[in-house]
C-alpha cells in the first residue's frame, strides 16, 4: 500500500534523526502519510492508557479501575484532530504553506519519541523505590520535550515560517482549539434542545391519541 510503503516508514524514522530535512520533504515531495500518522496517534493513545493503568503507585495516583481505554484513546484522537484543524485554520489566515495533511503527518510523526519513552518508563515505574521517581519523570520529560521540539520544527518547516511566527501561530492554534470545543459544545446543546423539543411533542401526541 502506498500509505505504508517503505519510503513512508523511512521518513517516519528520519524525522527522529534529521527532522528539518524530513519535514521539508514531507511537505514539498509528498513523502508524508496521514494513515501512518494516525497509526502513531493510536500507538500513543495505547501507550498513554497503559501508562495510566500500569504505572507504579509511587508515580501514579490514578485508580486503574476508573480508566476507560476507549475513552482515553478517543480523547487523544479528538485532541489531535482539533489541534491539526485549528493550526490549519490559523495558518491559512497567516500565509502558511502547509496543507492539512502535512500538519497531520508532522504532529503524528512527532509523537514517536513519546511512544518510545512511555512504554519503558511505565515498566521502570514498577521497579523503582520511593525517592527514585526522578528517573521516571526525567524519562517522561525527555519524551515530552523531544516531541514538543519536533512539532515546533515541523510546523515551522511545512509553513515556511520563522521561529517567532511559528510560536505565535501555536499560541493562536490553542485559542482556535478552545473556540472549536466551545462551538462543538454549543452545537451539542442546540441539537439536544431540538431533540427534547420534538420528543416532548411526540410524547404529547402519543398520550393524547
Amino acid at each position: 500500500m502506498k500509505y505504508f510503503s517503505k519510503i513512508k516508514f523511512y521518513y517516519l524514522r528520519r524525522v527522529l534523526t534529521n527532522p528539518v530535512d524530513a519535514f521539508y520533504e514531507i511537505r514539498y515531495r509528498d513523502y508524508g502519510s496521514v494513515p501512518l500518522a494516525l497509526v502513531c496517534v493510536l500507538l500513543f493513545g495505547l501507550a498513554f492508557t497503559l501508562n495510566r493503568v500500569l504505572a507504579g503507585f509511587i508515580v501514579n495516583d490514578v485508580d486503574p479501575r476508573t480508566v476507560n481505554g476507549l475513552t482515553e484513546i478517543g480523547s487523544v484522537f479528538i485532541l489531535f484532530v482539533l489541534f491539526c484543524v485549528g493550526n490549519w485554520s490559523i495558518t491559512c489566515l497567516m500565509n502558511g504553506e502547509g496543507r492539512l495533511k502535512d500538519i497531520m503527518a508532522v504532529v503524528g510523526y512527532s509523537l514517536v519519541p513519546l511512544i518510545v519513552v512511555l512504554l519503558p518508563a511505565t515498566f521502570l515505574s514498577r521497579l523503582i523505590a520511593a525517592g527514585e521517581e526522578v528517573f521516571y519523570f526525567f524519562a517522561i520529560g525527555v519524551g515530552i520535550a523531544w516531541t514538543a521540539i519536533l512539532i515546533l520544527m515541523g510546523i515551522m518547516t511545512v509553513h515556511n515560517y520563522t521561529l517567532l511566527k511559528t510560536l505565535a501561530t501555536l499560541v493562536l492554534t490553542l485559542f482556535a482549539v478552545f473556540v472549536l470545543i466551545f462551538l462543538a459544545l454549543l452545537l451539542y446543546d442546540l441539537i439536544n434542545q431540538v431533540y427534547v423539543f420534538f420528543y416532548s411533542i411526540y410524547t404529547e401526541i402519543v398520550f393524547r391519541f
